[in-house]
């Protein structure tokens, strides 16, 4: 079974070309043998990304985030193993194997997780079987109030629940377990009766990527519901934190058009509305805060990006957040202003298509909004609230990215004030400067490692990409102390014996993910771009690091024999002990003079 399993994993690489399959998510420029692109897992302008397509494995010398193009799809998709390997699967038309990818610890949480989006699927048709039954008069009234024709209820898969009792009836009739249907996060327990957690709401399913279900939102119909929108709690297919509403129809939206742009809304009407509209390139945070694993999300679609929240104050605050989330993740933002105290919906119903168009097209960038929401706070037609929004405004306009920008908000500033350019200019050049948060290009990774530990990982990333000097030595003869680079070492050892093509790609299936084990490969990786393993320096270098590492080993092993001596006390046994002592002095003094490497 082993044998099988790992001969489809080899055929679905082979089919998924991971420059191919890197494509479609991200622009590639090809230098020499090697394609690279700007990170997809961290901020930076200068690429450091890099696909080797010979040996189909990638490698970011900025973060260092590696693996072959089944890790690819999971970082980019945020999804496991098994759903990687499904995608791939489907995109090279090839059948997955039904059992034998699962081990040990992994085969319940699978269990849990199929069964999960299975209840949750089920739930969805349930819902939809409800708004259709005829009695569900206050779920269709509530749509013919907003005004959301069918095919768009249809499209979104909008439901009902009717109340608290017959989901969990249906789901039992259904054969699910208790726990399951709890731990799905659509059914919960209270004083042990199991109740529809949406119980009486209209229901709106949150479809993942995958195009799965994942959880619902409820809007309340009753006065007496404490909140008016209620989501599934977080479970082991749903975090709110890590999902956007509509991403499955912007995922289909891609696959037909270029996406130049998405608009980010705050709920589930707002999309629905603007999509109804004709802005299909919608997607929603849901009500939260939107956060770091969102925007990067966003950014695997595009890299231009319209927060458009409600009008009000707190809809502001929001809309500054969510841009300054955004810009740290690279994306370029802007603000859609929106008429005090509207949501989008409420501009789509009062103006329509065109009044929303009207409202992009007056899009600003953050320090732009900044200015605005500063001035919003100020009556310029009071002397000290005009100082001081022209203070709050300095201090802004110091953070500018260039000096043409500074210049043109300061001529705007002058037009709202009445001050002239040359006294702002002034005040901008005094004022503290407000230091920009930092945007490493190549981020530091930490490396507290030993001198050894350092001097192994050059050895065998030397014979691991092919380095001219390391062809002369023996990887057989130098005693590796590190797990993972005598892993490596036994591997290439391995190819040499059977006079194989050493594949770095092939080592990724030797550790876990996200292991020190894993990451110590991707600081190995880090040498892959052939630079520092050129020339009479690397070469010097080369053989000083086996140097240290046989001298280290014959370190300890002259300490062993000092230790077991001491403890010794036969005669002829400590002799022995000497003689061997003398041995492996001589030995060192040997590689000290280099005669010994």
């Amino acid at each position: 079974m082993a044998n099988e399993l790992q001969g489809f994993l080899q055929t679905l690489k082979e089919k998924n070309n991971i420059l191919e399959v890197a494509s479609g998510y991200i622009s590639l420029e090809r230098r020499g043998g090697t394609h690279w692109a700007c990170c997809p897992f961290h901020h930076e302008k200068t690429p450091s990304f890099a696909i080797n397509e010979s040996d189909q494995y990638y490698h970011c010398f900025g973060c260092g985030e590696s693996g072959d193009v089944i890790k690819f799809v999971q970082s980019m998709e945020n999804v496991d193993f098994m759903d990687a390997v499904k995608m791939l699967a489907e995109r090279a038309n090839l059948t997955v194997p039904q059992t034998g990818f699962d081990s040990g610890k992994t085969v319940e949480a699978k269990r849990k997780k199929d069964a999960v989006l299975k209840i949750l699927n089920d739930c969805a048709h349930f819902y939809l079987k409800n708004l259709n039954s005829g009695e569900a008069d206050e779920h269709i009234n509530y749509i013919l109030k907003r005004q959301i024709p069918s095919d768009i209820v249809r499209k979104f898969g909008f439901g009902a629940s009717l109340n608290y009792g017959d989901l969990p009836q249906y789901l039992l009739s259904k054969g699910y377990l208790k726990q399951d249907m709890i731990d799905s996060g659509a059914v919960s327990e209270v004083n042990g009766r199991l109740t529809d957690a949406q119980g009486g709401r209209l229901i709106i399913p949150i479809i993942n990527a995958m195009n799965e279900v994942i959880g619902f939102g409820g809007r309340a119909l009753k006065k007496t519901d404490v909140a008016k929108y209620k989501n599934t709690r977080e479970t082991i297919v749903f975090n709110k934190s890590k999902t956007l509403y509509n991403i499955n129809l912007l995922k289909k939206l891609r696959k037909t058009q270029t996406i130049n742009d998405v608009i980010m809304v705050e709920g589930y009407m707002d999309t629905v509305s603007l999509y109804q509209a004709g802005f299909k390139n919608v997607v929603a945070s849901m009500g939260t805060s939107l956060t770091q694993e969102q925007a990067r999300l966003l950014k695997r679609y595009t890299d231009n990006v319209f927060i458009s929240y409600d009008g009000d104050a707190a809809g502001q605050k929001a809309n500054m957040r969510g841009l300054e989330i955004l810009k740290s993740e690279g994306l370029n933002v802007k603000v859609v202003p929106l008429p005090e105290g509207l949501d989008p919906d409420d501009v789509i119903k009062r103006y329509g298509a065109e009044g929303y168009k009207k409202c992009l097209d007056a899009a600003m960038p953050l320090i732009d909004f900044k200015l605005q929401t500063a001035k919003s706070a100020f009556n310029l037609n009071k002397t000290e609230d005009k100082r001081k929004y022209v203070a709050e405004a300095i201090k802004i306009i110091s953070t500018a990215e260039s000096a043409s920008v500074q210049e043109d908000l300061l001529k705007k500033l002058r037009d709202e004030t009445g001050i002239t350019y040359e006294s702002l200019k002034r005040d901008l050049n005094s004022s503290p400067r407000v230091p920009k948060p930092a945007e490493s290009e190549r981020p530091e990774r930490k490396d507290d490692s030993s001198v050894t530990d350092k001097a192994s990982r050059f050895v065998v990333a030397a014979f691991l990409f092919g380095a001219k000097f390391a062809k002369e030595a023996d990887v057989s003869s130098i005693p590796f102390k590190n797990d993972v680079h005598n892993i490596i070492a036994n591997y290439i050892r391995s190819k040499i014996l059977l006079e194989q093509r050493i594949q770095p790609a092939e080592l990724f299936e030797f550790f876990e993910e996200d292991s020190a084990d894993y990451t110590e490969l991707t600081k190995i990786l880090d040498f892959s771009d052939g630079t520092a393993l050129k020339g009479e320096v690397a070469e010097r270098y080369f053989y000083d690091c086996i140097k240290t590492l046989k001298i280290s080993d014959l370190d300890e092993k002259l300490s062993a024999i000092k230790q077991k001596a001491e403890k010794e006390t036969d005669i002829n046994a400590r002799k022995a002990l000497a003689a061997e002592l003398q041995r492996l002095l001589n030995q060192k003094k040997n590689i000290k003079s280099g005669e010994g490497l």
